[in-house]
């Protein structure tokens, strides 16, 4: 069962002043390869899972937009931690099927 919600937007410091859009999307095939369920919104993408697996996640994340040549990243992290019952995505949104 999962225990934690972690929503994170990532804001790299592109070389040059790129885009930032490849840098995102290669934050969230990071995301993807960690094979826990995740939903992408505009703004941030949050993932389901063990706190310490999503945390390592994060990491990872970081790691790879200075390997692209990122001069530095800001990432802004929610955390839903709630190990007794559990977390879970779809239990929060079950009101709202459709996103709205």
């Amino acid at each position: 069962m999962a225990n934690a919600l972690v929503s994170i937007q990532i804001l790299p410091t592109t070389p040059g002043g790129e885009s930032v859009i490849p840098y995102v999307d290669r934050a969230i095939d990071i995301i993807k390869a960690a094979g826990v369920p995740y939903r992408v919104a505009p703004l941030e993408t949050t993932m389901e899972g063990d706190l310490a697996q999503l945390l390592a996640v994060v990491q990872q994340m970081s790691e790879e937009m200075a390997e692209l040549g990122c001069p530095s990243v800001i990432s802004q992290v929610k955390i839903y931690y709630n190990p007794g019952s559990g977390a879970s995505m779809g239990r929060l949104l079950e009101k709202y099927p459709d996103g709205q």
